[in-house]
């Protein structure tokens, strides 16, 4: 299939009959089966041994859990079937996992094949979207690199919100590809309403790609400007109310008839997507959050250690991709398919990346998933148009200077595992330095040695993230920070090799809001002595409890009797005790122990009422350290500790609510 400059080979009539099993009237034949072999391969490198990482997030299994327990659980995202508080995002990320937990019951499969399937359909949508201004081979290209994208093949194993944030941001972009080809309202207000739902996974993150949006379609639709505007407008509404029903809801609802909203510091829903999840990521300035885990915010950001190695191998090529795309198709009209969809994954990358590079609030490698769409869209679509035009010189040395300077950084990023597979970046690095040269000397011909060139510098070129990747889906992720490869940021224990996080012993230390600064117990990681009573020793901030069999059948006992089994202090901890047990389990304090949620005296109320049976320390440090929130899980743990008679269990201090 040829493309013009200007006109799209998929404009038309024959575009709104896209099949995906069928393929197109005039396609090669090997575009069905290349189509349907990217689609297989993605499923089985995110779906082979995914039962490996067990529950993964517990923080969001437990969750699950809860929410195929109780529908109100389901409709808050509660993290406990009793609703005492909810996750610190909006829910829609929980919902295709709950339900299919519904179906298939609680366990880790039930969690992490929608998590799986939502990465192949991402890469599905990609090719459908590439494909309509670029050709079928634009389309492959481009799903393979986002397939094979280190921290995609992370993301879609992993049942953080992610996927679905990706997911739904990809099918906006489609859609903004198919309004502007015709300045279609309807097509505009399904994109928007995309990025809206995609609010309802992980809150104002999901709105980084509005600008590009936005521009492309004020810049580049073919209709009246007024349209436009009105255009905009109409889909500014939809995205409101796609992104607003469930906050308007929950915020209508009386607080004693909802669970408190967690990462909130006055039970608000808009504090929690505007503060803590929105411009607090932005400045640093959130209160009851951890502060700032990366010193290093500075332009460097997303190629240094703790960031290249998740979505950098190939950033330096989709940069050059667009640069070159703005720049062929600069004398092409206002209305160019092609440039606008260059502007339209140009905007996503630099807004994104801008943001991402200089946020000084919680930021962690695992969130570039989200810029792994456009760079994998603009590598695709910017070498399948410098190919197309490999006749003007210009055009084949770039072509072959991106090839070069991938091949180069990728044997930067595979250097920074310096054990891993050595021969690897060196034979990156040559075949892409060969493959370069050679494509110096293919402007005029054609035939089965140009296409071996072409073959040779597309394996120099992801060979790195392809073994990143295949190395990621076949290793153990758990806890809240996950890492791709082996080596990059993260924790010990989330993923994370060595190497780990900058500003401390370890790679941990010094961590604001984590007490002490220490490295974090790993999961069943014995406690020292007095480690885990109330407001002392072990902490489980991102790694959700592991207890053994005698403190799991301890808090079962009389289960029904109570509202929650157990109460511990932070929402890993208690996600812990609740997978094992089956049972609701009280987080005290949230995720960081810092939300004020119960008050010491609301919490006597329910000990006095007979709803809490067991209170289990040692889980996380009942205080703040050096952060900011609410001490009321500090001041709890206290009043258990002075109170109440503790017995060890399995290890792990446990003190009877019920006993005096």
């Amino acid at each position: 299939m040829t493309t013009t400059l200007g006109k799209p080979a998929s404009q038309g009539p024959t575009a709104t009959r896209h099949v995906w099993i069928r393929g197109r009237p005039g396609d090669p034949r090997w575009v069905r089966p290349a189509f349907l072999g990217l689609l297989a391969g993605t499923a089985v490198l995110y779906l082979w041994g995914l039962g490996a990482s067990g529950w993964a997030n517990q923080f969001y299994s437990a969750a699950v859990q809860a929410g195929a327990t109780s529908w109100k659980a389901f409709f808050f995202g509660s993290s406990d079937a009793s609703n005492f508080i909810t996750v610190d995002k909006a829910p829609a990320a929980l919902w295709p996992m709950e339900l299919s937990a519904r179906i298939f019951g609680v366990n880790a499969w039930s969690i992490l094949v929608p998590q799986a399937l939502m990465g192949v359909a991402t890469v599905g949508i990609l090719y459908a979207t590439v494909r309509r201004g670029f050709g079928a081979g634009a389309g492959l290209l481009a799903g393979a690199v986002l397939a094979l994208t280190p921290v995609a093949a992370l993301m879609f194993r992993f049942n953080n919100p992610d996927a679905l944030l990706v997911l739904l941001l990809t099918l906006g972009a489609y859609g903004m590809v198919r309004a502007q080809e015709r300045g279609h309202t309807g097509w505009l207000v399904f994109a928007a309403s995309c990025v809206g739902s995609a609010f309802l996974a992980k809150m104002l993150q999901a709105f980084l790609v509005m600008p590009g949006f936005a521009l492309t379609y004020l810049l580049t639709a073919p209709v009246p400007v007024g349209r436009r505007i009105r255009g905009l407008l109409a889909a500014g509404g939809a995205m409101v109310a796609a992104a607003g029903w469930w906050v308007v809801v929950v915020a209508l609802v009386p607080a004693g008839s909802r669970p408190y909203i967690g990462g909130s510091q006055t039970n608000s829903v808009l504090e929690l997507a505007f503060g803590y999840n929105g411009l607090g990521r932005l400045t640093g300035d959130e209160t009851g959050g951890l502060g700032n885990l990366n010193q290093e915010a500075g332009p460097a950001r997303l190629l240094d250690g703790e960031m290249g190695a998740q979505v950098s191998w190939l950033l330096p090529a989709a940069l050059i991709m667009l640069a070159a795309g703005l720049w062929l198709s600069r004398r092409a009209p206002r209305t160019d398919p092609r440039r606008a969809a260059f502007v339209l994954w140009g905007g996503w990358l630099l807004v994104t990346g801008v943001v991402f590079s200089f946020s000084q609030g919680i930021i962690h490698p695992y969130y570039t998933v989200a810029l792994a769409p456009a760079v994998a869209a603009l590598s695709g679509m910017g070498a399948s148009m410098l190919w197309k035009s490999r006749r003007a010189p210009a055009a084949t040395r770039i072509l072959a200077a991106t090839v070069a300077v991938t091949a180069c950084w990728s044997y930067v990023l595979l250097n920074r595992a310096p054990d891993w597979y050595p021969a690897l970046k060196i034979a990156v690095l040559v075949a892409g330095l060969v493959a370069a040269a050679a494509l110096l000397g293919t402007s005029r011909r054609v035939g089965r040695t140009v296409m071996t060139v072409v073959a040779l510098a597309l394996a120099a070129s992801i060979a790195g993230p392809a073994a990143y990747a295949v190395q990621t889906a076949g290793s153990t992720h758990n806890g809240a920070i996950p890492s791709a490869g082996p080596v990059g940021g993260g924790f010990p224990g989330g993923g994370a090799r060595a190497g780990g996080m900058r500003g401390g012993p370890g790679g941990f230390g010094g961590t604001r809001g984590v007490p002490g600064g220490g490295r974090q117990r790993p999961q069943g990681t014995p406690q020292g002595p007095g480690g885990n009573r109330p407001g002392g020793g072990g902490m489980s901030l991102l790694f959700g409890s592991t207890p053994d069999a005698a403190l799991t059948a301890l808090l079962q006992r009389d289960a029904a009797s109570y509202t929650w089994v157990a109460a511990t202090v932070g929402s890993n901890s208690a996600a812990g005790y609740q997978l094992a047990t089956g049972r609701p389990v009280m987080a005290l304090g949230g995720f960081n122990g810092t939300d004020p949620a119960p008050t010491l005296e609301r919490f006597k109320q329910y000990v006095a009422e007979g709803k809490i049976h067991y209170f289990v320390g040692g889980a996380m440090m009942g205080g703040r350290g050096d952060s900011s929130g609410s001490d009321y899980a500090r001041q709890i743990a206290s009043w258990v500790e002075a109170g109440f008679t503790s017995t060890t269990v399995g290890g792990t201090t446990v003190y009877d609510l019920t006993s005096r």
